[in-house]
Formats: structure tokens, C-alpha cells, sequence
């Protein structure tokens, strides 16, 4: 990230007082708002977070001080569904959809999904990760400290593993944590038009086998869809993934109601994506199993979606809600988080609360790993972003501007 400062670990505690922080703490109402607040780093965790009035003195000898000058402080944003990782661009497929085609004609046509395999699997890891690395950039200069990327432009063994290396190196480069997902039942190569359970069998599970083998995969992931797969063939690769233990997350009811997000639920899915057309009984199936509903405004605005996700319901069930950009070549080429947040607010009428919930707390339980992020809490991981505005519905509200003064990660500062 040119033009940052990286300051070097902390050697002593760091107090950061005289904020307004946002702590997203569970067990505090609304956003879990403290007007004069502190926070108490040490060796990459929080040691404290709560009103300034209530700390030691001792703390306070010892500490280095930062003065926040009243800025506003929330938990480091997540980013907890991208694509990130692919070769290429899907230009051309933007002009055909303003030209009236759907996003269903254009992958019968052989474009969508599979358009992206060439691209990306003339890339080496290097090439991946450097055509990669502006996109992740822009998300960590909005405050992002956590980011989810996924396999799925590979459709072979060689090209699924190569994905989630390229992504392993991103996280080694930056100062983020990167967890990945694995998505090879992402589409059908041509090779095996017809033959999605050979596919799953030959390539899918082989390939997760030799990935889960080398350490490069931290939840598995489907696309249920008719342009896709069915829930029994999803079925066979969460069978696997829950034999490895590895939690899994599905892309459901994006484009029809297949009964893709009650199945996420049966496995106990960290999440299900997407859910435009998701039903009552999906609702009812994923409020009982805990699986966060992530919404993915990016995807529903570029390809003209016109049914929204039953945001109502979801609340009504107590499903947590979740923002990401599912940035893709595409059909959501957006690498902006402050912008998902406008989206959720405008189009599908998410309050600010929950956006910025969505994009914190919610994000990082739909990675399961609210217990080391997402909130502003003791003896969690010291990711921070921290805020140039006056309210904190300045980051719902405006379009195109970015106002984060400083991210912190694990206790490092970096200065904007």
C-alpha cells in the first residue's frame, strides 16, 4: 500500500484515548456506543475498551498515548465474501447484459463463470497474486482488516490449488487476515457439460483433498443454482468437507429457489449468500441453525436483479445479517465496502446499524471468527478502523468519498 506508514509492533501498551468508539459489543444496546472512550493495545490484543474514566492509573503511566482527538473508532471492517483472486475481466459480458442479456443467457453462452477459467489459469501464483493485489489494496485503504477469498476460476485440481496459494500469499504480503474458501462446485468446465457429478467426483473432491492436504483451506463453499449445481450434488462436496471438518458456506437463492440455504442449514453452514429468492422455510432453517444470511448488494445492482432478499423476514427470524462485496470479474466488480453499505441502506433497506454490523461483527461471525474479530472487545485482535466524521452514518451515507483516517491490525497502526 504506497504512501502508508507502517508502525513497527508495540514494545509497551498503547492507549488510544479520547475516541468515540463503536464497539459492536454484543451486550451493549444499538452499536454498543462509548462517547469518550479508550482502548488498551498489548502485543496485538485488546486489553481494554470502555469509557477513559474507568481506567487504571497504572495503565495509564505505562502506556504509550495516542490521542484520538475525538475521532470515531470501529471494530476493522470484514470483507467476508470475494472473489478477488482471478485473472481478466468480464467487460465485454457488461456491455451484453446493457444490450438485454440475462445473467442466465450469457452463461448458457459461455461466458459468466467459465469466461473467467482461461484468464485465470494462464496466470502462474505470482501473476494471480499481482493482478490481485490493486483490488485487495483498495479494500484495506477503507478499513478493511479481514477478507474472505475464494477458489472457483480453476475448475481443475491444479487451478483450484494455485488460487488458494495466490491467496495465502496475499495474506503473507499485507497486513490482513485472509481466510479462504474453497469453491471448485463454483461451474461445469466444458470438458464436463452434462456431467456435473463426474466433475464433483474426478475434479471437486480430489482437489479439495490435495488443498485441505496442504493447509489452504478454511471452509468450503457451492453454488446452488440451475446454472450450476443441485443441492445433491452440493450435498456430496459439504459430505466431504464435513468429513476434513471444515465448516462450509453456500451461494443460494441468488437467481431461483432451489432450497440451497435450507441445505446450508442442515450442514450447520457458517453462512448462505445471496438469498433473493430465498423462501419462509429457508428463513426459518437458517434462524435455527445460525447460519448468518450475507447479502451482496454489488451482485443484485449489476446484473438489474429485481427481487430483493427478504430482509424483513430475515429480522423478524433473529438471522444475522451480513454485507460483502463479492467482488468479481463478473457480475459484482466492486471493491468498496463503504459503498456495499450505501447499497444495503438505498436498495434493500437496511438500517445503519445494520450495516455497519454487517460489515464488522455479522462479517466476522459469516467467516466463524467473531470470537478473535469484529468487535471492539478484551482480549480480542486489535483491528481497527478509525474515522475522519462527525456521525457514524457518514459511512452508509456518502457515495464515493472514503474517510478513514488510520486502519489498525493486530496492533499496528496504518496511517492512511
Amino acid at each position: 500500500m504506497s504512501g502508508n506508514k507502517l508502525f513497527a509492533r508495540e514494545q509497551r501498551p498503547s492507549l488510544w484515548r479520547n475516541g468515540r468508539l463503536a464497539t459492536l459489543d454484543p451486550g451493549q444496546p444499538g452499536l454498543g456506543i462509548v462517547e469518550k472512550g479508550a482502548i488498551v493495545t498489548e502485543n496485538g490484543r485488546i486489553r481494554y475498551a470502555g469509557p477513559e474514566g474507568e481506567l487504571p492509573v497504572s495503565v495509564i503511566e505505562r502506556a504509550e498515548i495516542i490521542d484520538l482527538e475525538g475521532r470515531w473508532v470501529t471494530p476493522g471492517l470484514v470483507d467476508c465474501h470475494t472473489h478477488i483472486v482471478h485473472g481478466g475481466n468480464r467487460a465485454r459480458e457488461f456491455e451484453m447484459r446493457l444490450d438485454g442479456a440475462t445473467y442466465e443467457e450469457i452463461a448458457r453462452a459461455g461466458g459468466g463463470i467459465v469466461s473467467s477459467v482461461k484468464a485465470t489459469n494462464a496466470l502462474s501464483v505470482e501473476g494471480l497474486v499481482q493482478a490481485s493485489l490493486p483490488r485487495l489494496d483498495t479494500l484495506l485503504c477503507e478499513g478493511v482488516t479481514t477478507i474472505e477469498i475464494k477458489s472457483g476460476y480453476g475448475l481443475s485440481i491444479a487451478g483450484e490449488v494455485k488460487m488458494l496459494e495466490a491467496a495465502r500469499v496475499l495474506g503473507s504480503m499485507r497486513p490482513v487476515r485472509v481466510k479462504t474458501s474453497y469453491l471448485g462446485a463454483h461451474a461445469t468446465p466444458a470438458e464436463y457439460k452434462d456431467r456435473n457429478r463426474d466433475y464433483i467426483a474426478e475434479i471437486v473432491l480430489p482437489a479439495l483433498d490435495e488443498a485441505h492436504a496442504k493447509g489452504l483451506v478454511d471452509a468450503v463453499d457451492g453454488f446452488c443454482e440451475g446454472i450450476a449445481f443441485s443441492t445433491e450434488e452440493i450435498g456430496l462436496v459439504f459430505d466431504r468437507a464435513e468429513a476434513l471438518g471444515l465448516p462450509v458456506k453456500l451461494h443460494a437463492e441468488q437467481l431461483s429457489n432451489l432450497g440451497g440455504a435450507a441445505l446450508a442449514a442442515d450442514y450447520g453452514a457458517l453462512s448462505a449468500d445471496h438469498l433473493e429468492y430465498l423462501d419462509d422455510d429457508g428463513v426459518v432453517a437458517m434462524a435455527a441453525a445460525g447460519t448468518v444470511a450475507v447479502l451482496l448488494p454489488g451482485a443484485y445492482y449489476s446484473i438489474n436483479e429485481k427481487q430483493k432478499p427478504p430482509v424483513k423476514a430475515l429480522r423478524a427470524a433473529g438471522v444475522p445479517i451480513a454485507l460483502a462485496t463479492d467482488c468479481n470479474p463478473g457480475t459484482s466488480p466492486l471493491t468498496s465496502l463503504l459503498l456495499t453499505m450505501n447499497m444495503s441502506a438505498t436498495l434493500f433497506g437496511l438500517t445503519v446499524e445494520e450495516c455497519i454490523a454487517g460489515v464488522t461483527r455479522e462479517g466476522a461471525r459469516a467467516l466463524g471468527i467473531v470470537a478473535e474479530t469484529g468487535t471492539i472487545q478484551a482480549e480480542k485482535s486489535a483491528d481497527l478502523a478509525i474515522w475522519e466524521i462527525e456521525s457514524l452514518a457518514e459511512l452508509v451515507y456518502r457515495i464515493g468519498f472514503n474517510p478513514l483516517f488510520a486502519r489498525v491490525f493486530k496492533g499496528e497502526r496504518i496511517d492512511r
